[in-house]
């Protein structure tokens, strides 16, 4: 049997459930705005152009898929990549980051399509 050393601090168990609960507030608050899980999930097969995602997503205005791409780049989920060509062309992919999310993503939507009324 180990003893425990009374010096060494440990987390209260609910300081711990305080913490997941406020990463998962500021994960579903982040994929929770309109469009941002749908890009996501748009770029999930391989890097796209501005106007390829434009006709994927049905229903969203040029300025805000230009905001929304800027968000998901400056949390480092996607990345833009510039062609300086000729011509030159800017493709959107995933980060490493950004893939590590999609396996999530992909059970939520399951989870919702199973427990959740459309």
């Amino acid at each position: 049997m180990t003893a425990v050393d009374p010096s060494v601090r440990r987390p209260h168990p609910s300081s711990r459930c305080a913490h997941k609960d406020a990463a998962l507030s500021r994960a579903f608050d982040f994929l929770g705005r309109r469009w941002n899980a749908a890009l996501l999930g748009a770029l999930e097969p391989g890097p796209a152009g501005f106007r390829e995602l434009s006709r994927m997503i049905d229903g969203i205005s040029d300025s805000v898929l230009s905001n929304r791409l800027s968000c998901l780049a400056g949390v480092g989920l996607i990345v833009r990549d510039v062609d300086a060509g000729p011509p030159v062309s800017v493709s959107y992919a995933l980060t490493p980051a950004g893939q590590a999310l999609m396996p999530a993503l992909g059970q939520i939507a399951v989870w919702a399509s199973e427990h959740l009324d459309p």
